[in-house]
């Protein structure tokens, strides 16, 4: 297995998951990546529906370029560098809230043009940090223009309106969720999300994302 995986660095050199450079010691991120990551230190931004949330980082910088390689360029790999960060946040954040973790899906077509659910990948990352297993809660019915593509919350809300419905919801009647998302904007779709599954009898809703926009003075 040492053998292999020299190999394969050999062939494909690791590099920093932020920037993208070629790494010099082991692990996924840089030291310069590292010590300035925009770690998110204000209240999560409030969602409708949900009870609280954890965001762990402030969506600009390399981190976002980063974040746009994950979910666009096919750069899968990322989720288990930010599944584990992301679990380590909710473990701070969250604890002792949730009995059962989900994700806020994207549709079918989505998911067939980028090759995998974003969401889902971290989801299940973050389920090895935490021990548990994931659980599909939610299915996408209907697939509307991208979230990013409409810049006022009002459009986005409308965007999403009857956009889920519940996937074998005794699983999760009268359990407190952990809902995943990747990026917190307005919080349309975990709003949404959210309230579908509160529907569908859940108890209550929590909520973690890996980056939101810093808040504008």
């Amino acid at each position: 297995m040492k053998l292999l995986d020299w190999l394969l660095d050999l062939l494909y050199p690791p590099k920093c998951v932020i920037c993208g450079r070629l790494l010099e010691k082991s692990g996924p991120v840089c030291a310069r990546c590292l010590e300035h990551l925009p770690e998110y230190d204000g209240a999560a931004p409030h969602v409708r529906f949900t009870e609280a949330g954890a965001v762990s980082f402030y969506y600009e910088g390399d981190l976002r370029t980063s974040f746009l390689r994950f979910k666009f360029g096919g750069a899968a790999q990322y989720a288990a560098t930010y599944g584990a960060w992301m679990a380590h946040t909710i473990e701070d954040k969250l604890v002792g809230r949730y009995d059962l973790l989900t994700w806020a899906p994207v549709s079918r077509a989505r998911k067939r043009s980028r090759g995998y659910d974003q969401s889902e990948l971290l989801c299940r990352e973050i389920g090895k940090q935490l021990g548990m297993e994931p659980v599909r809660t939610l299915r996408k019915v209907k697939n509307p223009p991208a979230q990013s593509a409409l810049p006022d919350p009002a459009q986005r809300r409308a965007n999403v309106s009857g956009a889920y419905a519940p996937e074998t919801p005794e699983r999760f009647a009268g359990k407190r969720i952990l809902l995943i998302d990747d990026i917190v904007t307005t919080g349309a779709t975990l709003s949404e999300c959210s309230r579908t599954l509160l529907l569908a009898d859940a108890s209550d809703v929590v909520y973690a994302a890996l980056a939101a926009p810093r808040k504008q003075d």
